[in-house]
């Protein structure tokens, strides 16, 4: 879209602004190298914020910049005026984290990265050719592609796909336009159980996790004492010093991940209005949009199909982004209020 729009990539902007640049006048100024586009995207600056200690060295000596972890980071906030919400960055960099399988063809299709099996919980696989027809495309469980025993055949075509969670998206939409007071109301409740729970168990991981950490830290001290009274020699030391190093930094990162997952259930009432804002934004969809449904929708869990009565029938279930699944009956309830 930039080269197609002719916009000048940084080099040739800054060239034509009269500024130095490292870089030699580009053979084509509206050629964007992937990496500058990438950079942009993760450039939290373009909020209101400022980042601090991007970067560190590990010595006067090495001063080889090396790029430090996010939470080594310092983050302030409100320092300047946002060209994009924060909320958009977030959503662009949870796109960003998902992997998505390139076809031999070049299609894509706007589903891809959020399908997954309901009952291995892998990914569907978007499959196409270029002898398909649009109707013809479809997804497929990625783990029984790869080993049919293992999983079973859940498999369903594009269209039908997007034709069920279009369904879907729109009940959503009424529901919360017309009877916006009921929505919030039932889902405040279901969240609320939801989060009690969740926080519980969430919340007693977390201390194990803390306490585990502290007594590796008190079993690295014992070893490296016994180690230097000769109780043990240099080889087990060295192997418990790595046994506890590594499971140390798991819990580390688990403790982190923790940690975030309790803040977000804490949060629920407020992503619960921003969840309601964001259909209301989208109130006037007349067709499902790559945007919407990114804006709108975390995964979507497709059941295997069911053939029992002779036809083939298949069920899906949408997980919304902040707040989960929607239940069937806070939609039909309303609808029959």
């Amino acid at each position: 879209m930039l080269a197609k729009e002719k916009v000048l990539n940084p080099t040739a902007y800054k060239q034509r602004e009269g500024r130095k640049t490292p870089h030699q006048t580009p053979e084509n100024e509206y050629r964007w190298h992937e990496s500058t586009v990438a950079y942009i995207l993760e450039y939290m600056e373009y909020t209101d914020c400022t980042v601090n200690f991007k970067t560190y060295t590990n010595s006067i000596w090495d001063k080889k910049q090396r790029d430090n972890p996010m939470e080594n980071r310092k983050i302030f906030y409100n320092t300047h005026p946002a060209i994009i919400s924060l909320e958009v960055f977030d959503k662009v960099q949870e796109i960003r984290q998902q992997r998505h399988r390139r076809t031999a063809t070049g299609k894509s299709n706007m589903f891809s990265g959020l399908v997954f099996c309901n009952d291995c919980k892998q990914k569907l696989y978007y499959s196409t050719t270029n002898y398909f027809e649009k109707r013809q495309d479809f997804f497929i469980c990625s783990t029984h592609r790869a080993n049919k025993d293992k999983c079973s055949g859940h498999y369903i075509r594009a269209v039908v796909l997007e034709q069920e969670v279009w369904k879907h998206v729109q009940e959503v939409i009424s529901v919360v336009t017309r009877y916006e007071a009921y929505f919030r109301s039932e889902m405040e409740e279901k969240l609320r159980v939801q989060s009690e729970e969740t926080l519980r168990i969430h919340k007693k991981r977390l201390a194990q996790a803390e306490k585990r950490i502290g007594e590796l830290d008190r079993l690295f001290i014992r070893s490296y004492e016994d180690n230097v009274s000769g109780k043990i020699d240099d080889e087990r030391f060295a192997m418990m010093n790595k046994s506890y190093t590594q499971e140390q930094k798991d819990l580390k990162a688990e403790v982190i991940s923790l940690q975030q997952v309790i803040e977000e259930q804490e949060r629920q009432a407020e992503n619960l209005e921003q969840f309601i804002q964001r259909v209301k934004r989208n109130s006037e969809l007349t067709e499902l949009t790559p945007y919407a449904l990114r804006e709108l929708v975390k995964a979507i869990y497709v059941e295997a199909p069911d053939k029992s009565s002779g036809k083939r029938k298949q069920k899906i279930h949408i997980s919304y982004d902040l707040i989960g699944f929607i239940p069937v009956d806070v939609l039909t309830k309303a609808e029959q209020a």
